[in-house]
């Protein structure tokens, strides 16, 4: 009982001869310690806060600037051209700091000097947003750089010299743009083309013509007023009525998973593993919370947004009946656990001591360790989380608000993040295909009660020590959480280290009190409706099909041959393959980020066009000679790399045409063809996962450090979601989900047809390959 006492500061006893207080030593330092740490991060709030709002400037700069205004005026040059003079005059007269001329006169210089230096600052950052709206760079080929697009590029490098911060330019991107609602409209035609026949062509021109004379206009003023006002005109919307407002369960539906590293193993002992894997990820935190990650850069200078990053740590979506909440807090000392049905709560910290890997191995060998049975109620309550949002935000309601389930569920959702420990064992084992599937499939939903799907996300861990993520959708994009994830695999497997029997360096310090159990009274009625949801899941889960494969034969390297970007090779690829699996074409979802404006997210890349259809038609009829089929795809090619140019530089169709339908919706107004458009099925949903965005190591090196990426359920009940990482110069991952409940999809038939259409594709091009 020792941690029990530890836990409470002071206790007090009323006898005949007084009150007697007996005080806790321990407590009293833990608290003392945590109001340390606590003022430590609110000073690095406010520094970063001064550092992050001058930037390009510096408080040494400011220094140069008053320094070289004083020693202007020692040697009888006035650079202020009578200002200084002037400031001089207009300070009050009387005793105090302002007595002998020599100070009103350094006081004189410092504000001229200081107003100089504000002014420079915003003209730089003004100068910087102007640089980074343009976007001709991106539309260049490969090797042609104009002479303007240099220019640019050392205007853009020499405003952006000092070392940034992450958030240092999120002043100077520029606002996401509002396209013409005559070029959304084109755009959208074209790409509804290839899928109609003349006829539905037809109707749908005039109902798009209808729109653009009459309804658009009055919508799209609304929307540029929007974006005027808005730091974005999408982003808010976006989460709110695609994320927050979905009803349907987030397992499977929404949230995505994420593999670890899956061609080498640090450790075989999980508890260890997790004891590297959760201190690098608080170092993450730290210097998340400190500003000190470097902002990601396309080119090396091109500045991406980074405020997503910001709920990364310490979020829970919250279940309500018409709408989810996303809760932030700005800190978190523990981690939530689960374990055999059990809950417990893990400090991170002892005092403001982040606690070592070999800790934190020690406190999650004490879990693994606890004999303890789970309470009535507590083994499935997760399930709650991976059903229905309306009947999981009734039972919070009814259940959760009050007594100690409403205290246990607070220790839940305000964890910095969740973690579930396995007793399955998971991993990718070259020589058995279905072993990536099966991993694939744990990550997703797990037995549908052992992850918390309202976390920000769930770190996942196996048996055998290996790892992976299921994230929540509507705080960020994986781009983000990749990020994380990077840094701590890199972390892991580089600067932590493990001793020779797999265990974390150093020795723990035993006198830690052990992990706490959360304590639960879930009554009869909250129990059936624990089971309800469990089974509203598992039939969600069962029904989904997941097949993930390594393609070996060739990766980037050997597609660069081709002379087009890898990401058009593979799409038009997937175009090959799902002709080949369902006879038709179908519109096709593929995800592209629009993070070089503020706050930006993602963006639609209808990647079925009439050039890549008209390729995919040409292999099938099997008549074309090799070349005419290679000009066919450098023209789909071409096409599509144009498409996700646009789409990232916010000349995209479908958030447009989201915003304006969410537009007619607040006006009343009636859209036949804004009401069409938003509901067609994206039958082939897409998306590349990123990788190398934070440069731990050498991956020519260290070529066997390579993660699977992860992947997502499918879009439509009849349709397949694809997810791939172009990992490295030789390989490629694949996560194809569809559901078994279509007669219509299979996704290992589609994972076959996809690895031919690559081999087929390859070979037009007579691209040496290694067996498969």
């Amino acid at each position: 009982m020792a941690e029990a006492h530890q836990a409470v500061a002071f206790q007090f006893t009323v006898t005949p001869d007084g009150v007697d207080f007996r005080l806790s030593r321990e407590a009293l330092k833990h608290v003392y310690l945590s109001g340390i740490n606590s003022w430590k991060k609110r000073l690095i709030r406010i520094k970063n806060g001064i550092l992050r709002g001058v930037y390009p400037g510096s408080p040494t700069s400011w220094l140069v600037v008053i320094m070289a205004t004083v020693g202007s005026s020692f040697c009888n040059v006035d650079v202020s051209l009578g200002l200084v003079s002037c400031i001089q005059r207009c300070l009050p007269q009387g005793c105090g700091p302002y007595q002998t001329p020599q100070t009103r006169a350094l006081l004189s210089m410092a504000i001229f000097s200081t107003g100089v230096w504000v002014t420079g600052i915003f003209f730089f950052r003004q100068t910087l947003k102007l640089l980074l709206c343009y976007h001709g760079w991106m539309f260049e080929m490969h090797g042609k750089t104009s002479n303007l697009t240099r220019i640019w590029a050392m205007c853009i490098r020499l405003l952006s010299s000092r070392h940034p911060m992450l958030y240092s330019f999120q002043t100077s991107l520029p606002k996401l743009p509002v396209p013409r609602v005559s070029a959304t409209i084109q755009r959208y035609l074209e790409s509804v083309r290839p899928l109609l026949d003349d006829e539905e062509y037809y109707r749908m021109e005039m109902l798009a013509k209808e729109f653009q004379d009459k309804t658009a206009p009055r919508l799209q003023k609304y929307l540029v007023l929007k974006s005027w006002w808005a730091s974005n005109y999408v982003s808010d919307w976006w989460e709110e009525y695609i994320y927050l407002r979905g009803r349907s369960p987030l397992m499977v539906n929404s949230n995505y998973y994420v593999m670890d590293l899956v061609l080498i193993k640090n450790t075989d002992v999980q508890a260890a593993r997790l004891g590297n894997i959760i201190h690098a990820m608080i170092m993450y935190r730290r210097k998340l919370d400190r500003e000190e990650i470097k902002p990601v850069m396309a080119l090396g200078m091109v500045p991406m947004c980074s405020y997503q990053m910001e709920r990364m740590f310490n979020t829970t979506r919250i279940p309500g009946k018409d709408t989810d909440v996303l809760q932030h807090l700005s800190d978190s000392r523990h981690v939530a656990v689960y374990h055999k049905g059990r809950f417990f709560k893990l400090w991170l910290y002892e005092g403001s001591r982040l606690l070592k890997p070999q800790d934190l191995e020690m406190q999650f060998q004490r879990i693994l360790d606890d004999p303890s049975p789970p309470q009535p109620g507590e083994e499935k309550l997760a399930a709650l989380t991976a059903g229905g949002r309306v009947e999981w935000a009734q039972a919070r309601q009814a259940f959760f608000s009050s007594g100690k389930n409403k205290a246990a569920l607070e220790a839940i959702e305000r964890a910095a993040f969740f973690v579930a420990l396995d007793e399955e064992s998971y991993c990718y084992d070259p020589e058995d295909e279905a072993s990536l599937s099966l991993y694939g499939k744990a990550l997703l939903h797990g037995n549908c009660y052992n992850r918390w799907f309202d976390k920000s996300f769930t770190l996942i861990s196996f048996k055998n020590g290996q790892l992976g993520l299921n994230a929540e959708h509507a705080w960020a994009d994986a781009p983000i959480i990749g990020h994380l994830w990077e840094f701590v695999l890199g972390t892991d497997s580089f600067y932590l280290g493990y001793t020779e029997t797999g265990h974390c360096l150093g020795k723990p310090n035993p006198a830690l009190a052990p992990p706490t159990r959360l304590q639960w009274d879930i009554p009869k009625q909250c129990q059936a409706v624990i089971e309800s949801s469990y089974q509203v899941a598992k039939a969600l889960a069962d029904d989904v099909e997941l097949y993930c494969f390594q393609f070996l034969p060739f990766g980037k390297g050997l597609i660069k041959k081709c002379r087009t970007s890898p990401d058009a090779f593979v799409q038009i690829a997937l175009q090959l393959a799902h002709f080949r699996d369902r006879g038709k074409f179908c519109l096709t979802y593929e995800a592209s980020m629009t993070r070089m404006f503020r706050e930006g997210r993602t963006e639609t890349v209808r990647s079925c066009t009439s050039e890549s259809t008209a390729f995919v038609q040409a292999m099938m009829e099997g008549s074309h000679t090799k070349a005419d089929l290679r000009d066919l795809f450098q023209k789909a090619a071409k096409k599509h790399q144009n498409m996700y140019r646009l789409a990232m530089t916010g000349a995209g169709i479908d958030r447009h045409l989201f915003c304006l339908y969410l537009v007619s919706k607040y006006l009343g107004v009636s859209s036949p063809f804004l009401a069409e458009v938003l509901s067609e099925p994206w039958r082939l949903s897409t998306s590349q996962i990123p990788q190398s965005q934070i440069r731990m190591f050498d991956p020519e090196q260290h070529p066997n450090h390579l993660g699977a990426g992860g992947g997502f359920g499918p879009v439509a009940d009849d349709g397949y979601g694809v997810s791939y990482m172009i990992a490295g110069e030789n390989t490629i991952f694949f996560h194809i989900s569809s559901k078994f409940s279509s007669s219509e999809t299979n996704a290992q038939r589609f994972g076959n047809h996809i690895r031919q259409a690559l081999l087929d594709i390859a070979d037009l091009f007579q691209v040496p390959k290694a067996d498969s």
